[in-house]
């Protein structure tokens, strides 16, 4: 999706976002600098700004020295791209920091400090990818030796195979 350069208003406070221009990622971010510090991210954007090498200098530059509203993050919030509900989802494998996502467009929606505490947790992309790769395995680890488990309790001590062998002959 392309860069939306239509006013939006912020998600969280619904205050009017400032567009930013970021010139080395060469897009528009939304920033919410007379409220509550949040960050709007069309789609496919935030993956230009989630590592500590990639240039952020004209967004600190314009956070720098600004006071932000505080807002309840716990309440529902509505994509400023689509209107659709936005989606509370951890930001890394961490499972540290959680963002709003928008299924509908693929927007994202940071609360202030939140882009700094993420681009934070893994130097590169490499390193992030690694991570969810492993907590992918982890996860799937778990569930089979539970489905495992469970089925030995069933099933007593008799193993898989010899009931399939008893089946069969």
């Amino acid at each position: 999706m392309a860069d939306n350069l239509e006013e939006i208003y912020c998600p969280a406070c619904g205050k009017k976002m400032h567009k930013i221009f970021m010139d080395a990622q060469g897009v528009n971010l939304d920033v919410c600098l007379d409220g509550c510090g949040g960050i709007f991210f069309d789609n496919r954007e935030f993956k230009k700004f989630d590592e500590n090498a990639e240039d952020i200098t004209p967004l600190t530059n314009a956070l720098q020295g600004k006071e932000f509203i505080k807002v309840d993050t716990t309440e529902t919030r509505f994509c400023a791209n689509c209107g659709a509900q936005m989606v509370k989802n951890f930001a890394s494998a961490k499972q540290e920091i959680e963002i709003d996502e928008c299924y509908t467009c693929g927007s994202k929606f940071l609360d202030n400090e939140e882009l700094t505490k993420i681009r934070a947790q893994y130097e590169t992309e490499g390193e992030r990818a690694e991570a969810a790769l492993k907590n992918y395995y982890e996860i799937n680890n778990d569930a089979i030796n539970e489905f495992e488990e469970k089925y030995m309790q069933q099933m007593g001590s008799r193993s898989l195979l010899s009931r399939i062998i008893q089946k069969r002959f």
